[in-house]
């Protein structure tokens, strides 16, 4: 379903973060890191958005074997996520000024430029669909939920830390230990199950080792 190149890209990238995961906790996990410390279901989290929203769509939204009208609107959203990228980056380490509302606002800003896009090939998806046009609609259907649960991660995050992201002392991440933590936590878990089983069936079934 995709090509080959895609293939190798999507399976040396998912290696590589699978160990930058294990690497970036315990490097944040040490005492005085930037951020605070962060528990494990936000490393899983953290690291399968980025893949998912980073790595994932792009390549699929370069990919000629995949419909011009999803790849116009993985695209899109690829490239929204990229930029925000690095202005949070720099708001982070070196503003010092992010604040959750700013990253809820952008991922308001993604579900209205995926659906625009989707709306744009109107035509396409009211026709007969092929089985790539249906992975691919489930593809981005997958999008659309991570953004919302990355909505309400956000919303329940900036409520528990009471604003308190900004300056030296900015804390970013929810850790294990911390009652204030702990629903979070326990949501992050519930949701990451069935968040990597869905992206798993269907990378799966773009390497044709599942039927799509």
């Amino acid at each position: 379903m995709l090509s080959p190149l895609t293939r190798t890209l999507l399976l040396a990238l998912l290696g590589v973060f699978v160990l930058l995961g294990v690497l970036f906790q315990r490097r944040q996990n040490r005492q005085g890191s930037r951020g605070g410390r962060i528990s494990p279901p936000k490393v899983a989290w953290l690291f399968y958005a980025v893949y998912f929203w980073f790595i994932v769509c792009p390549a699929v939204a370069l990919d000629p074997a995949v419909p011009p009208a999803a790849r116009g609107a993985l695209g899109l959203f690829g490239a929204s996520m990229w930029l925000r990228g690095v202005a949070e980056m720099y708001m982070l380490y070196v503003s010092k000024s992010w604040r959750p509302p700013y990253g809820i606002g952008h991922d308001v800003l993604c579900i209205v430029l995926v659906l625009g896009g989707l709306a744009w090939h109107h035509a396409h998806w009211t026709g007969s669909l092929s089985r790539v046009d249906l992975w691919a609609l489930a593809l981005v259907g997958l999008v659309l939920v991570s953004l919302v649960i990355e909505i309400l991660y956000a919303a329940l995050f900036f409520h528990a830390v009471e604003g308190a992201t900004t300056g030296e002392e900015g804390v970013w991440f929810a850790d294990e230990e911390q009652e204030r933590f702990r629903r979070i936590n326990r949501l992050t878990f519930t949701f990451n199950v069935p968040m990597y089983g869905a992206l798993a069936a269907l990378l799966a079934a773009s390497f044709g080792l599942v039927p799509a």
